[in-house]
């Protein structure tokens, strides 16, 4: 909701561009924690948290951590299509995407416990530098925008 919240407030309307910003980091949350809940669902079963995987179990952990990446993916490329953002923030997204998805499908087909827990770290570790080079680059791209009109 933040930068639904920031945008409003920045500008006094809502408009889609937050409302995508919003739906990555819905769609990002749960392959992120969903991961760092395979790795650690013996210390949330003992602990009596309901994480998905502990009331759902691995398979059905592993399945909604596909399906929530591909919407990731898609959502986040988005604002290229959309004309939001140029080729280079497509360009990061789809990267970013392909790795998600990488690991997310590593996640999925991995069920030897050794290899699931190496898959799981991978996942969890990749999605904090996913989230963070996507809106990066957002970032970036916003700031040349901005001084592309001064400098030319």
């Amino acid at each position: 909701v933040p930068p639904v919240v920031a945008w409003v407030a920045a500008t006094g309307s809502i408009a889609p561009e937050p409302l995508l910003l919003f739906l990555i980091i819905f769609f990002w949350t749960p392959p992120h924690f969903w991961a760092l809940a395979l790795f650690r669902s013996d210390d949330y079963a003992r602990a009596g948290v309901p994480m998905l995987p502990v009331v759902a179990g691995p398979d059905a952990t592993r399945l909604q951590i596909l399906l929530y990446t591909i919407l990731l993916v898609a959502i986040a490329a988005a604002p290229w299509p959309l004309g939001y953002f140029d080729a280079v923030y497509g360009v990061v997204s789809l990267a970013l995407g392909a790795g998600m998805l990488w690991f997310a499908t590593e996640v999925f087909r991995k069920r030897e416990r050794s290899q699931s827990l190496r898959a799981n770290r991978k996942l969890f570790a990749f999605s904090i530098l996913y989230l963070f080079a996507l809106f990066a680059t957002l970032g970036l791209e916003a700031v040349a925008r901005m001084i592309a009109p001064v400098i030319w």
